[in-house]
């Protein structure tokens, strides 16, 4: 058997496990934290009017145009979502808290359990047009308490 192809595959394969372990990261290393995120708090309020009151956090760097944090909730039929209000970022990498409130067309969402969706969104221009830039998404189980 030749030396010289045995050669060539050992090496070969020896640069691979050199650098699978270069690019893993050490054991005493701590994850880094996302740059964006955006979190709901486990339990929100509906209101006797049917008003629907979110809450959480987000954090987002700079974008090039407003960004926005939106939620939409779904209850008994998971593909209709219902918008809850939609509040101003601050992107400055700082964690921050949010607020959303907003009504369901005819009182469609009840006390107990629901899905929260979250999003930081931004709007950018092109041209006569606005483009939504998604930073970071979440979904959540949460619970609405009367009150």
């Amino acid at each position: 058997m030749p030396v010289r192809p045995l050669l060539g595959t050992a090496s070969c394969a020896a640069l691979l496990l050199l650098g699978a372990a270069a690019a893993a990261p050490s054991a005493t290393a701590a994850p880094s934290a996302p740059a964006e995120y955006v979190t709901v708090d486990p339990e929100g309020r509906i209101a006797a009017d049917g008003t629907v009151t979110l809450t959480g956090t987000y954090r987002c760097t700079a974008g090039e145009a407003p960004v926005y944090v939106s939620s939409s909730v779904s209850q008994s039929e998971p593909n209709v979502k219902y918008g809850i209000g939609g509040s101003v970022a601050k992107c400055d990498g700082e964690e921050h808290r949010w607020q959303n409130s907003g009504k369901a067309a005819d009182d469609a969402l009840k006390a107990g359990p629901v899905k929260v969706e979250a999003t930081l969104l931004e709007l950018r221009a092109s041209g006569i047009l606005l483009l939504p830039v998604p930073h970071a998404v979440s979904h959540h189980d949460v619970t609405l308490a009367e009150g």
